[in-house]
């Protein structure tokens, strides 16, 4: 393959291309009843998202694996062999993704952003109607990592059913290895990027979510970010605990929701532009089941 910026002739191995975006999640569909203890998961993926097949074992194996990726791609940008990275997962510096962008539309989406409700309209985030990864208000989950940050911790995103439910399932291993420490599934807010990047939720009064837990009980965050997140770590944070073996509905007011890098400006609802389901902080194995994720009104 031959890249030739200007009157530079730069050959680039197709092999050195597809580690590029090694710190995003991949996405993984089961059949709705399939025992996710029995069989290997399948993949399914987007323009967002890469497999996992070259994520190694060894943690300290993996920065370097990551710090080569990222000379690679600066070297290319100081030739103007690719252009910006925003099509890549290693756009995302921290937990919080990208600034100022939304996410890729979903290749082969069946339905016009018309024929889906706007979540402020009816409350409505997610409800696992539409087919993954895309949610009831016509936007879609993605998933990040710290891996950019030189962190190594990894994870995926998949449909599942847990309980007798049908959920997406956020799965992955924590580590606190070489300052990283989250993994994450997020979504953007609004229905249609070209008629607003944001949502007004100020009609109502927090966020609700049923979730599953597995092994032992622990504890997660709800970030949500608005026009006052003016860095990638900004956010505002809510946490929840999620039980073990059951499913449990949470929720969080957004009275509670506290300010991350946000020089202690209030929380303004009306114009929120993303939420993110976070592990984060702490060493651990994640399997967490996410049904329904809405705005409610006490």
């Amino acid at each position: 393959l031959d890249i030739r910026p200007s009157t530079m002739k730069l050959p680039i191995c197709v092999a050195s291309l597809c580690v590029l975006s090694t710190n995003a999640f991949t996405l993984s569909h089961y059949p709705q009843n399939l025992n996710h203890n029995l069989l290997p998961t399948t993949r399914i993926q987007t323009s967002m998202f890469s497999t996992d097949s070259d994520t190694l074992k060894d943690e300290g194996g993996q920065v370097k694996k990551e710090r080569k990726r990222d000379k690679v791609m600066a070297f290319l940008r100081r030739k103007n062999a690719v252009g910006p990275n925003k099509d890549f997962s290693t756009a995302m510096g921290v937990d919080e993704g990208p600034v100022g962008k939304n996410l890729s539309p979903v290749k082969g989406m069946q339905k016009a952003k018309s024929a889906y409700k706007w979540c402020t309209d009816s409350g409505i985030i997610d409800e696992i109607t539409e087919s993954f990864p895309m949610t009831t208000s016509g936007s879609q989950w993605a998933g990040y990592t710290d891996q950019v940050m030189g962190g190594v911790s990894n994870g995926k995103l998949m449909r599942e059913t847990l309980g007798g439910r049908l959920c997406n399932v956020m799965k992955g291993k924590v580590s606190l290895y070489n300052h990283g420490g989250f993994i994450q599934m997020a979504t953007d807010l609004t229905t249609d990027p070209a008629v607003s990047l944001t949502v007004d939720a100020s009609g109502f009064d927090g966020v609700e979510l049923d979730v599953y837990g597995t092994g032992e009980v622990e504890k997660f965050n709800v970030h949500l970010r608005n026009k006052d997140c003016k860095k990638q770590s900004s956010s505002y944070r809510g946490t929840f605990e999620a039980a073990p073996d059951q499913w449990t509905t949470v929720r969080l007011p957004f009275s509670e929701f506290v300010g991350h890098e946000t020089k202690e400006v209030p929380l303004d609802l009306s114009e929120l532009r993303r939420m993110a389901i976070v592990a984060i902080g702490k060493k651990m194995d994640v399997y967490l089941g996410v049904g329904r994720v809405v705005f409610y009104k006490d």
